[in-house]
């Protein structure tokens, strides 16, 4: 049976949602972030040697890295399911969603947070003015136009189908719903497209999402 090593509000949620999705049995064992950190707890580097969430364990194969995850337990149990038939335009957009989540859309993400981060972080009195002038620039320049293209293109193909990847629900819906989320948490302005809301609203609406919910726990998206 699969062991979902599942940290708090993280990316693993969308590893149990894919498990309930398919109908996989799995357990599920929990982690929680240092309160004063965020950061994953020490205890998950004896799973896997970057000590990050999502991991599972198959039999003693472990797998990290969500987009891989998603792919090997699709090829190990999906037959077929949740994604589009290879070789159809559907299969090859449903790719590039599947890697554009972690590749194109996480990065800037992330890099937002952390420079929210370094503007409330305590400093001495005078590093402040340079630590602040810093994150606004790094934002001003490169974070905030490299979001709001990638969430533009995002709305506008969201308009096409009613999925990311045509007209049937699919895994690459599930890799980019923790994107989507967090972009409507964090980015300025994301609440404005059109489409976002309603996508998320959509993902979370599914019974399989509720079921992950309740195995892993409180998610600070939901």
């Amino acid at each position: 049976m699969i062991t979902v090593h599942h940290l708090n509000n993280s990316r693993s949620q969308r590893v149990l949602w894919l498990l309930e999705e398919l109908g996989v049995p799995y357990e599920v064992k929990r982690y929680e972030r240092d309160k004063k950190t965020n950061l994953a707890p020490p205890e998950l580097l004896k799973i896997h040697p970057l000590g990050k969430s999502p991991v599972i364990d198959n039999g003693g194969s472990v797998f990290a890295e969500t987009g891989a995850i998603i792919e090997y337990v699709l090829e190990t149990f999906g037959n077929g399911r949740l994604a589009p038939p290879k070789g159809s335009p559907e299969y090859w957009r449903y790719k590039y969603w599947l890697h554009a989540a972690e590749g194109s859309y996480m990065p800037p993400l992330v890099m937002s947070l952390v420079f929210s981060r370094i503007e409330t972080a305590p400093m001495p009195f005078f590093a402040k003015p340079i630590a602040k002038s810093i994150a606004k620039r790094a934002r001003s320049g490169y974070v905030g136009p490299t979001l709001n293209a990638l969430l533009d293109y995002l709305d506008a193909e969201l308009s096409k189908s009613p999925w990311i990847a045509g007209a049937e629900f699919s895994a690459a819906d599930i890799i980019m719903s923790f994107p989507v989320e967090a972009a409507l948490a964090r980015v300025e302005g994301a609440k404005s497209r059109r489409h976002l809301e309603p996508y998320v609203k959509k993902l979370h609406a599914r019974p399989a999402f509720g079921r992950a919910l309740a195995r892993g726990g409180p998610y600070l998206y939901a």
